[in-house]
């Protein structure tokens, strides 16, 4: 299994992973790296990603400068391998929206989550993304993306191939 490492924004990577295995064709999972002060990663991956995916992102930075881990809704393929980021990333904070919050976070992360309200802005030092609620989009009541306001980029709601850049 091979993570690929992509710079989609300036200082903002997209790590892939495809799996041949996953449904008739096989099927690529994403996560995004936004480099900055407090860098920010933006979907965790499954539990068995997590040996590739991190060797993709510590090729890109040290691990432990990670300070932000959020993700759009809570399934394991978007925060299956949260306890092996923070283990990786002990400054690490995981941020979320107030209904992943209090329905999970609160309860299950090993250390106190950030609730992120709808359209809050997390200044991560050189750059800034906004949390938009989304609710059922794509899947549960907890969703939301990311709006990286300097590089004008989102994140995806999904584990879709890119990120949508946005005019500005």
């Amino acid at each position: 299994m091979e993570t690929k490492v992509d710079e989609i924004a300036p200082r903002i990577y997209r790590l892939s992973t495809f799996l041949p295995a996953v449904g008739p064709k096989g099927f690529t999972f994403n996560q995004f790296l936004v480099d900055a002060e407090e860098p920010l990663l933006f979907h965790c991956g499954q539990r068995a990603l997590f040996p590739a995916v991190s060797q993709a992102a510590a090729r890109i930075m040290d691990l432990r400068r990670l300070r932000w881990i959020a993700f759009s809704h809570i399934e394991a393929d978007e925060c299956g391998a949260l306890g092996e980021w923070l283990d990786a990333a002990p400054a690490a904070t995981v941020t979320h929206g107030a209904i992943g919050c209090a329905i999970w976070l609160n309860d299950q992360a090993p250390r106190p989550p950030r609730a992120l309200a709808d359209n809050e802005a997390l200044d991560l030092g050189g750059r800034r993304v906004r949390r938009l609620d989304t609710p059922h989009v794509p899947h549960c009541w907890d969703a939301g993306l990311l709006y990286e306001e300097t590089t004008g980029t989102s994140s995806p709601a999904t584990s879709s191939p890119t990120w949508a850049i946005r005019p500005r």
